[in-house]
């Protein structure tokens, strides 16, 4: 099935102009498409399943890496900082991943609908893991891509398709950790409304007792499912955060060092550096030169393109 899912995306992305990502006509659906291993991309990642059809790639979540390959998914069920990086791609074999948001209210409404609920427990559950991607779901992967070559369909089928993604994942190997993340009063539900309002209040000292009261447990269980949900922390899902949004200003609105490191709530430019570098493996300014010009370039790589094609 892999097999199928790569020759469907191979050949819906050399249909394509531009280059990778690929947005599809299926609201959510993107194509990912790597021709060569790529370096690691800082990013905030959002409740998805990623499958991997063709090569490999590895993602890290605070202190935890995970390798998934052709066969295999990664399901991101929380809004969470992450570095990710193609780690097997060439032209012959390019790196092919179907990648879609997941809705964790049309996920609830099926677990409303089954009979039994996988079986949830107040631990703390895992908010991201790999599963294996045969079966059932790799025939909905394969079909959710085949629907792209029937755009008058879309719209009557693929919210037919992901809503039985959504039944396997809930009844599959995984699913009391899918669960989990759906129950409406659930601690892991609970533990996302924090986090929300966390990611709000980024810029801001937050108290982990203030976000353990909104999650309606001591501080000590909130702190351990927060970690179990994310890999990290509260206050390294914050830093990481402000960290992000520091790089984004610097790069996208050239803000200088010092205003970028005010603006995300730090108090001295100097420690601001200092994780900076930890977090990105570089300085700031240095940093930040090198992705404008990268990005320079890549804009007039795309013009010289859209030249030739013009010609």
């Amino acid at each position: 099935m892999p097999d199928q899912l790569a020759e469907a995306l191979l050949r819906y992305t050399d249909r394509q102009p531009g280059e990778s990502p690929f947005m599809t006509a299926i609201d959510g659906l993107v194509i990912l498409r790597s021709d060569h291993p790529k370096q690691s991309a800082h990013r905030i990642s959002r409740p998805a399943l990623c499958i991997v059809a063709q090569g490999a790639k590895w993602a890290t979540f605070g202190g935890s890496r995970l390798v998934y390959r052709a066969g295999q998914a990664l399901l991101i069920g929380v809004e969470t900082p992450s570095i990710g990086r193609v780690v097997e791609a060439s032209p012959g074999q390019p790196c092919l991943v179907l990648a879609f948001e997941l809705d964790l209210a049309v996920m609830r409404s099926v677990a409303d609908e089954l009979d039994a609920m996988p079986l949830a427990s107040e631990e703390a559950s895992r908010g991201i893991f790999v599963t294996d991607f045969q079966g059932p779901l790799a025939d909905c992967a394969l079909r959710l891509a085949r629907l792209l070559d029937t755009p008058k369909a879309i719209s009557t089928l693929a919210p037919l398709i992901l809503r039985e993604i959504c039944y396997w994942l809930l009844t599959g190997p995984h699913g009391a950790d899918v669960a989990r993340l759906t129950l409406a009063n659930g601690p892991s539900h609970r533990v996302i409304s924090a986090m929300h309002s966390l990611r709000s209040r980024f810029r801001e000292t937050v108290r982990i007792e203030d976000l353990a009261d909104i999650a309606q447990m001591s501080a000590s269980a909130f702190h351990r499912q927060f970690k179990a949900l994310t890999s990290l922390t509260p206050l390294q899902y914050q830093k990481q955060l402000r960290l992000l949004e520091a790089r984004r200003l610097m790069i996208s609105c050239a803000a200088n060092v010092e205003t970028a490191s005010f603006e995300v709530g730090y108090e001295s430019p100097s420690q601001f550096s200092r994780e900076y570098a930890r977090m990105f493996g570089t300085s700031p300014k240095r940093d930040a030169t090198a992705r404008q010009a990268t990005l320079q370039e890549d804009r007039v790589e795309a013009g010289e393109r859209e030249s030739s094609i013009g010609r």
